[in-house]
């Protein structure tokens, strides 16, 4: 496939996961406490390096068959679209970002526990840390590693770079002013679809 379909698809499927996320709420909380730019450099490049990580992984997949990747690629966009909107459907009123939130706040009090002393280094190795250790196992990683195994992996890499980057800033430079005004049910929902039409989009390719 073209670069630019794996671009397309990483960019808008990563940018709308990834808002109201863990990871978007490690990046926030961090941002209050440490030197914005450098908590920023430290979210983007574990996101980066995950990124990277989940791509290989997709493009090992593809020593299969070809129909039997394909065919995974479709049950596993499917499979998270329709768990997705099922979620939402649970949802009372516009959903609550709360339980994200606490455990990103848990997970940063745990890792700063302890110490006294801060440098630029130790805020890299924070945000890097805290940040991959909660997007591993993720459902964007396993988008990525999906998109990878259907789409051109440069492509793919640029795009999902792209949506992690623009969704840390938006946590580092004003995450806490709009926390409290995104909508978890909104945000479930327009993934659940998305996940659903590449989804769809893989199979007709397989046709």
């Amino acid at each position: 496939m073209h670069p630019l379909t794996g671009f397309t698809a990483g960019l808008l499927l990563i940018t709308l996961s990834e808002l109201g996320d863990k990871t978007f709420f490690i990046g926030m909380i961090l941002a209050t406490r440490h030197p914005r730019r450098w908590v920023f450099l430290g979210v983007t490049a574990a996101l980066f390096v995950m990124t990277v990580l989940s791509v290989a992984i997709g493009q090992m997949v593809t020593v299969l068959p070809q129909y039997y990747v394909q065919a995974l690629t479709v049950a596993l966009f499917l499979g998270f679209g329709l768990k997705l909107l099922y979620s939402a459907s649970r949802m009372t009123g516009g959903g609550s970002l709360a339980e994200e939130q606490a455990e990103a706040l848990e997970a940063v009090e745990e890792c700063e526990a302890g110490v006294s002393k801060w440098s630029v280094r130790t805020v890299l190795i924070e945000s890097f840390s805290l940040t991959f250790v909660a997007e591993w196992g993720d459902r964007t990683q396993f988008a990525t590693i999906a998109l990878a195994a259907a789409n051109h992996p440069v492509g793919v890499v640029l795009g999902a770079t792209l949506g992690h980057a623009v969704c840390a800033a938006i946590a580092v430079a004003c995450g806490k002013l709009i926390a409290g005004r995104i909508s978890e049910r909104w945000l479930t929902v327009v993934g659940g679809l998305l996940f659903i039409v590449f989804g769809l989009i893989a199979a007709v390719d397989m046709g």
